[in-house]
């Protein structure tokens, strides 16, 4: 009982030297292991007589539970020690700013905001969107829009066409999305309004041409529609695009096929800088096209011009992006740098509305 009590204590000292989990654990390994010393005297039980079990039994049990209790009350101070240095080292610059959380990460091309704000604004005053294929039928992409034969458009040279069919026709690449006016005019009946917004192509390139571009063209048909309201129109859209409470616009005679008067359309604008400020200075700036639309179109489509009469217009997603936004070059906005995107985007969750603001 002695040696016992020996070496409970020599166990207990070890317990209490231990630096560390990993020297702890040691001493438990010796004492309580396998092969442990306590471990040892407990085996030697079943060698005993009845009364030497009782009574040293006891005693081996006694010291077993005593080292287990000191070993459980070192770690717990062990633990301790090591989460305070830890804690220690590790310590937190509370001065610096907030990570963005996940929903900030991610940017909204700007090409997508800008087809997202002029969406909100015709749909506020009751315009629907028109969808329709990227590849699209010579008929559609020029015939029934009144494009004469041997028009410089309907030529390679500016329109990307497939090889020919072997009825001799080609289908094309749309170079305008006036075909979706068409198809929504074979489709429906007056009265019309609607917006198409998409992509289109041409063979051109340089600092403000790519050859795949993106448009919105606008088209209402009724009885009673003029150029009146194609004016109160475009002067309300630029107002809320461009964000300023007032605009002057000045519309100059043109020439398009597909429209009758045809008109290009000029904003107020101010040059300073390199910068260009909407609503204010004596300077002009060209956006847009538009006109009556002329009565062969609505008779290629089916619609009786001395019954309906409408109004379309056309305009750059890309061009009024840039304008907007100061955006320099019309190719960087399919260069796909995230850097650029990072600079010029917009929040996942900013949604233009007319209330809050449409680039809040």
């Amino acid at each position: 009982m002695t040696d016992l009590a020996h070496l409970q204590a020599q166990i207990i000292t070890d317990i209490a030297a231990a630096a560390d989990e990993a020297a702890l654990e040691a001493v438990r390994v010796a004492a309580l292991g396998k092969k442990g010393s306590i471990s040892a005297l407990l085996a030697t039980l079943g060698k005993m007589s009845p009364d030497e079990r009782k009574t040293q039994g006891a005693a081996i049990n006694q010291a077993k539970d005593e080292v287990t209790g000191a070993l459980a009350a070192r770690r717990d101070v062990l633990k301790s020690a090591a989460l305070d240095a830890r804690l220690a080292a590790e310590t937190v610059d509370v001065t610096l700013p907030l990570r963005d959380a996940a929903t900030e990460a991610g940017r909204i091309h700007p090409l997508s905001q800008v087809w997202d704000e002029l969406t909100t604004i015709f749909a506020d005053m009751g315009f629907s969107v028109a969808e329709g294929p990227d590849i699209e039928t010579d008929d559609y992409n020029f015939t029934k829009l009144n494009f004469p034969e041997g028009h410089p458009a309907r030529e390679m040279h500016d329109t990307f066409f497939f090889h020919p069919k072997e009825d001799g026709s080609r289908m094309l690449l749309r170079t305008h999305t006036s075909p979706v006016q068409v198809r929504t005019m074979l489709s429906q009946k007056p009265p019309i309004r609607v917006i198409c917004p998409g992509r289109t192509y041409r063979i051109d390139s340089d600092a403000t041409h790519t050859p795949q571009f993106h448009q919105v063209e606008g088209l209402v048909i009724d009885k009673t529609s003029h150029l009146g309201h194609l004016k109160w129109i475009l002067h309300e859209f630029c107002k809320a695009f461009f964000e300023v409470d007032h605009i002057n616009m000045r519309f100059r005679p043109s020439f398009f096929p597909f429209t009758e008067p045809s008109l290009e359309v000029d904003i107020q604008c101010r040059r300073d800088k390199g910068e260009i400020r909407f609503g204010e200075g004596e300077d002009w700036l060209e956006i847009l096209g538009c006109g009556m639309v002329h009565p062969n179109v609505l008779r290629a489509c089916g619609i009786d011009p001395d019954e309906y009469q409408g109004f379309a217009w056309g305009m750059g997603i890309d061009r009024i992006a840039m304008l907007k936004y100061g955006i320099a070059d019309l190719r960087q906005l399919f260069d796909s740098d995230v850097r650029w995107l990072s600079h010029y985007g917009f929040k996942p969750l900013e949604v233009p509305t007319l209330a809050g603001g449409l680039s809040s």
